[in-house]
């Protein structure tokens, strides 16, 4: 059996989808591993390091037209799913919700297309779970760029010339990528206080040393994965009242509401921007799924009256080489979950719990219950 991995085409994602020490473990099983060459050139890994661990080079279109397994970070062009064998594997983020076309292709192609999205978010899974691994990276670099845009220090500092207090940071959304950013903002000496619309999050935001905000917005809570619930008009209109002062009185704005699958809820309007001090900074880290700051724009830094809104798309890439490491030990997980040494091959048993999941097409179909659902609305 081989596994093909791509090089990554789109402009800015510098992400691998295989390092040389998953290439090694898993070579290790006796599978075949081919790489498109420069696949780890942007996340420090050159072509020598991957055929040091056993890894053969191959051109893009024999690794689409040979391989038993494909793997990928971004998903693929229509133009390489028709390229794919029938019966093949395809493994990468799909944002399947918003990929109605691409899906149906692939499952028209043959393919048995597995969404890293969609893993679920169990105990057993939690290895393969690329979504809090990438996220977790995303929560560290959020705070990282603030500091970079920031005017001020984020420690309190006693000089000779005098105290220079704190920076004060607002982290709205206390999931895993917010969770990261208390912590690491903490580590760099911020005064730090965080809002979640579940309630149950407010003891790991007091563990890590913040200020939990209290906002009563009524019926709330998580899904069985563990996300937010979406909030009706009326519960963000409650949200950003609550939030507005302190949103006011802060130095750095970092803003981490995601609803998976569906457009970014829109929580801090432009006159809260306009209300903070000059120099202060908002990241919007769901600029690419609508954004929830108002005027923020995805791939800029836009200037509303002195207050820097950052719009970074793909923030895990930015630190590159660990965002490959940890995605790669996903995927590893993940086949090596299904690995059937005595076959020789990936088993996706379909009463699988985790293939249940995450599993998209087979077969030529739309097999994942939730997407089916979804395009038939």
């Amino acid at each position: 059996m081989q596994i093909g991995v791509l090089r990554e085409t789109l402009p800015g994602e510098l992400r691998a989808a295989m390092t040389p020490a998953s290439a090694k473990k898993l070579i290790g099983k006796g599978i075949a591993i081919a790489i498109e060459s420069g696949l780890g050139d942007a996340s420090g890994y050159r072509d020598a390091d991957y055929t040091a661990a056993g890894v053969t080079l191959k051109n893009r279109g024999a690794l689409l037209r040979e391989s038993n397994v494909v793997l990928r970070v971004r998903k693929p062009s229509l133009e390489d799913v028709a390229a794919l064998k029938a019966g093949s594997v395809h493994v990468s983020f799909l944002d399947p919700f918003n990929e109605r076309s691409l899906v149906e292709a692939m499952a028209k192609q043959g393919v048995t297309a597995i969404s890293m999205e969609m893993i679920p978010r169990t105990t057993r899974a939690q290895k393969m779970d690329a979504l809090s691994s990438q996220a977790n990276l995303a929560g560290y670099v959020m705070v990282i760029q603030a500091a970079y845009h920031s005017p001020k220090i984020f420690p309190m500092m006693m000089t000779p010339a005098g105290t220079i207090a704190p920076a004060r940071v607002f982290i709205i959304g206390a999931g895993v990528a917010g969770l990261q950013a208390i912590a690491t903002a903490k580590r760099l000496g911020a005064r730090v206080e965080a809002f979640d619309t579940r309630p149950v999050v407010a003891e790991q935001v007091r563990s890590l040393g913040a200020k939990f905000v209290e906002i009563d917005l009524g019926d709330v809570g998580q899904t069985a994965q563990g996300y937010a619930k979406e909030l009706t008009p009326e519960q963000i209109e409650l949200q950003k009242q609550g939030q507005a002062k302190v949103i006011a009185q802060s130095d750095v704005v970092i803003t981490t509401a995601q609803v998976f699958g569906r457009p970014a809820p829109r929580i801090v309007s432009r006159d809260m921007v306009e209300a903070m001090q000059p120099g202060s900074v908002v990241i919007d880290m769901a600029v690419e799924s609508g954004g929830n700051v108002e005027g923020s724009v995805a791939g800029q830094v836009v200037d509303i009256n002195g207050v820097k809104v950052v719009g970074i798309t793909n923030l895990p890439s930015e630190v590159a080489r660990n965002a490959s490491d940890m995605y790669a030990a996903n995927l590893y997980n993940l086949l090596d979950e299904f690995w059937d040494k005595d076959k020789q091959n990936i088993d996706l048993d379909p009463a699988d719990d985790i293939v249940k999941g995450c599993l998209i097409t087979r077969d030529g179909q739309v097999v994942n219950t939730v997407i089916a659902n979804h395009y038939a609305r």
